[in-house]
């Protein structure tokens, strides 16, 4: 059921690193994100799939993770993602990805559900410095990054009741505070 893989859907931070995705995996989400709606039908988002330990270790350092826990920095060695996706917007088609990349990282995102595995959209890149380092030439701008992996944390939605900031209890279980279906369906 979709609603049984949206309640799964939770951005994830930390992971069994050693829990590799094989490429085939990677390129399977991919073709849920190729097959699902784009503004106009251009379809300008264009991605590069990583599984490789090394090239990970290159990307997660230009990542920032839970701008809400100050004192975290990410996953330590053994919990990182054991793959990535970077989003890219390929400025010879469009300069203007509009709303795609939402529509694709959650197509990707809910696949990965089904697949056992969980994300994270990553918003916050050093973009330009990751586009250097990796060699991405320059017509493709970096959107966001999705780290995956299968997770290694237990993430919860309870009822917000004053802040929305996620946070972690003492045993390490991550708090997403959601408001009620009530506050946010208005009525005419």
């Amino acid at each position: 059921m979709l609603k049984d893989l949206i309640l799964k859907n939770r951005s994830y931070r930390r992971f069994y690193q050693d829990e590799t995705i094989s490429e085939e995996t990677l390129t399977e989400l991919i073709d849920l994100a190729r097959l699902s709606p784009s503004a106009r039908n251009a379809q300008p988002l264009k991605y590069i799939i990583c599984n490789k330990p090394e090239v990970n270790n290159t990307i997660f350092k230009y990542l920032s993770w839970a701008g809400y826990l100050p004192d975290w920095h990410g996953p330590e060695e053994g919990e990182r993602p054991s793959a990535y996706i970077i989003m890219l917007n390929d400025t010879s088609i469009s300069s203007n990805f509009f709303s795609d990349n939402g529509i694709a990282s959650q197509s990707i995102l809910l696949g990965a559900v089904e697949k056992g595995l969980g994300g994270c959209i990553i918003g916050s890149v050093e973009r330009l410095q990751l586009q250097r380092s990796l060699d991405i030439p320059s017509k493709y701008k970096i959107v966001q990054v999705i780290a995956l992996g299968k997770p290694k944390e237990e993430v919860v939605i309870e009822e917000l009741d004053k802040d929305h900031k996620y946070w972690r209890d003492m045993k390490d279980v991550h708090h997403v505070p959601k408001r009620s279906l009530q506050d946010i369906v208005l009525k005419l």
